[in-house]
Formats: C-alpha cells, structure tokens, sequence
C-alpha cells in the first residue's frame, strides 16, 4: 500500500514538473499569461509555470525568410507583369507580436503582397527592371513601418524575379537588336569617317612631296608582284600622254 501511494505520488510529481517546467532556447521567448492577464516575456533558460492558472506562447526570434508568391501587377505604362520576392523579418518585442496582431507570421505576408502590387503598379516597366535596388529599399521601408507597432522589424526585401508576357519578350528583343544594328552603324560611320579623314591628311602629305607618290606607286607594285603571282602589271608615267593631251 505505501509502495502504491509512493509510486501515485512520484507520477504527480513527474506531472506536474513536466506541466510546469519549461526550457527556453535562446533565440526563444516565452509570453506568459497567468489567468489572462500578461506576465511578461520569460527566458532564455528555465522558466516555471503553475499548471492550470499560467499560460506560455513559445516566440522564435530568429530572421523568417518569408516568400511571397507571384503578385499580378499592371504597371503605370499598363503592361501585366508577374512579380514575386522574398521578405527577411524577425520579431523584436515578443509581447507586442503576440498582444497587438492576432498572427504576426500571415499579418506580414498579407502586408508584404500588398506593398509589392503597390509600389510595383506606380512605376513603368522600364523602371521595374532597371532600379530594383530602388524598388527594394522603398518596400523595405514601408514595410518596417508598418510592422513597428507589432514588434517586427523588416531587415530585407529582394524582387526575386519578374515575369514578362511573351509578346512583350519579343518586343523588347526587337527593341534591344535594333539598338544593336544602332550602334553597329554609328560606329561603322565613325570608322569611315576616321579613315576618310587620314586618307586627306595622306594626300596632303604626298602632294607637298611628289617623290612620295613615286614611292607609293613602287610599293604598290611591290604588293602585287607576289609569289605564285600570274597578274603583270606594266606601269605607264601618265606624263608620256601629256603631249597629245596639249595638242588636243
């Protein structure tokens, strides 16, 4: 009989230890309620509720890496778009993300989606894809001011990626090959141009030094009569011809 009573004493106590001891990690909180009215944050380490009266909801202080799924977005130049991110967030004050929003977690997605339409739909495309630094600092920003009164501090916000319509692909590739062909052009003149202008500062050169065109001429010659060459080139001075031309 004793040895019973002993062992129904033993397993109360084991209960009761197991209800009312707790161990906090120590990027965990404990906000503890003692008959609905708060306590306070406890932890890390070993904390001791009263079963039946005291209450605990464990927080992770850790930074959540939140996803936010593709948001269909019509920019300002009216172009439909599909843009997701990924948010950073961590709980600073436990009791606020408990007490001042019912879910801190989904309260923070559903802010983090909104802003994204938002601040994506007041910009054109253009924008959209070339300042997304820009864009990432102005939904980072709203939303740590949003998520200040719940005690959650937004560190980070990346555009993870935007996913254009077909038809606008092939658009701006067009758009992108005909800047190429531009470019392609503008230095092909420039490089005509740049010859041209050395071809007259040649001519200036050669026509203050008549000997130079003779010794143009006999490079020239040179350049042709190569090996395994079969073309025969019989140079005729153009002043042999000079006479006629006077008599003419």
């Amino acid at each position: 009989m004793l040895t019973f009573n002993f062992l129904t004493i033993l397993i109360l106590v084991a209960a009761f230890l197991a209800s009312s001891v707790k161990i906090m990690r120590e990027y965990e909180r404990a906000v503890v309620f003692r008959l609905g009215r708060l306590l306070g944050p406890k932890g890390p380490g070993l904390i001791i509720l009263i079963p039946g009266i005291d209450k605990m909801v464990r927080v992770d202080l850790r930074t959540v890496t939140l996803d936010v799924p593709p948001q269909d977005i019509i920019t300002r130049d009216n172009v439909s778009v599909k843009v997701s991110a990924v948010v950073y967030f961590r709980v600073l004050d436990p009791v606020k993300a408990i007490i001042d929003v019912e879910d801190f977690h989904f309260a923070t997605s559903q802010l983090a989606q909104t802003t994204l339409r938002s601040v994506c739909g007041q910009g054109e495309l253009d924008n959209l894809l070339a300042e997304r630094d820009e864009i990432n600092t102005r939904i980072q920003s709203i939303l740590d001011k949003d998520t200040e009164p719940w005690g959650v501090k937004v560190s980070k916000v990346e555009v993870k990626e935007i996913d254009l319509p077909e038809e606008m692909r092939r658009a701006m590739a067009k758009q992108a090959e005909a800047e190429r062909e531009r470019r392609s052009k503008i230095i092909n003149a420039e490089g005509e141009f740049q010859a041209a202008q050395r071809l007259a500062d040649a001519a200036m050169v050669i026509s203050s030094a008549p000997s130079a065109l003779q010794l143009r001429y006999l490079q020239t010659l040179k350049d042709i009569a190569q090996e395994n060459n079969s073309t025969t080139v019989f140079p005729i001075p153009i002043d042999l011809f000079s006479v006629f031309l006077n008599k003419s």
